[in-house]
């Protein structure tokens, strides 16, 4: 059965992971359905569990399944103040292969992103609460 609103996958024991799908939230409300594969991997069987351990999946209703920094940037586009990403993404020379090299880079460090990217241990807990 289709879902009835894009599902953004992600790798739910990563707290790198965990707290930029927080931020992603924030942002697109409920017009994004998030989910750690973990609990949803069944539910898409199209999809390895290698490709859910190495980048975000965005299921989209018809079917249709993005990865890695599209995938992020096609969730972000629900939202009209942020969809300036997707659009450079699709059309500024560049900026596609920047973006999947960039999240390609992160991805394989998540765990010192997590650790230098603010006051946040590696589960994305706030330290000194």
């Amino acid at each position: 059965m289709p879902n009835p609103k894009p599902i953004l996958i992600y790798d739910g024991d990563c707290g790198f992971c965990r707290r930029w799908i927080e931020r992603w939230r924030w942002i697109t409300g409920d017009r994004i359905e998030y989910a750690p594969y973990q609990e949803v991997a069944a539910r898409f069987p199209e999809i390895s569990e290698e490709e859910f351990k190495s980048a975000v999946q965005l299921v989209e209703p018809d079917g249709k399944i993005y990865r890695a920094a599209e995938a992020v940037f096609r969730a972000l586009s629900v939202v009209r103040s942020t969809q300036w990403p997707l659009w450079a993404y699709l059309h500024v020379p560049g900026v596609r292969w920047a973006a999947e090299f960039s999240y390609r880079f992160v991805a394989n460090h998540r765990a010192f992103f997590s650790k230098t990217s603010g006051l946040y241990c590696e589960d994305g807990e706030r330290k000194n609460k």
